[in-house]
């Protein structure tokens, strides 16, 4: 990851990546400790007990979300909610067709550390996002999909 890279979070997703953290913090840590504890009061050679190796390997993946989540919130941008509501930006909420259905998508662009598509948002980098980038309503945006290539029309932006 570069480290200059800028964060960009929704107060929605702000709040869910410091619960997520707390959480890692207090929960998750003692759990593993906890773990780790209880393993080695088992006794036993530590290279041989299967317990002792995955909660250390537990551990190693806690300690490393705790520390992709300070990151995350040591460079956050909060997105603007006041923003202009013309032109597709970071932040907007977008409704679009695609060519050739009737069937209406809506998205919302967002920053990677908070992209969920199963939950409609989507990256401001992945390619539907980067070819919705200031564009404007009725502007048709055009994706390379592994199918081929996708047109889409902008109904609305909110």
């Amino acid at each position: 990851m570069v480290q200059s890279q800028r964060h960009y979070l929704t107060e929605e997703g702000l709040k869910e990546v410091e619960e997520r953290l707390n959480f890692l913090r207090t929960v998750r840590r003692q759990e593993v400790a906890q773990r780790l504890h209880n393993a080695l009061a088992e006794g036993g050679e530590l290279g041989e007990d299967a317990e002792y190796e995955d909660a250390k390997n537990e551990q190693a993946f806690v300690e490393g979300e705790i520390a992709r989540l300070e990151e995350i919130l040591s460079k956050v941008v909060l997105i603007d909610e006041n923003r202009p509501k013309d032109i597709v930006g970071i932040g907007s909420r977008v409704k679009l067709r695609e060519k050739g259905t009737d069937l209406d998508e809506e998205y919302l662009i967002v920053g990677e550390a908070e992209a969920d598509p199963s939950r409609g948002k989507i990256s401001y980098k992945s390619p539907l996002g980067q070819a919705l980038m200031n564009h404007k309503v009725k502007d048709t945006v055009k994706v390379q999909a592994p199918d081929g290539e996708l047109s889409f029309s902008i109904l609305s932006i909110e």
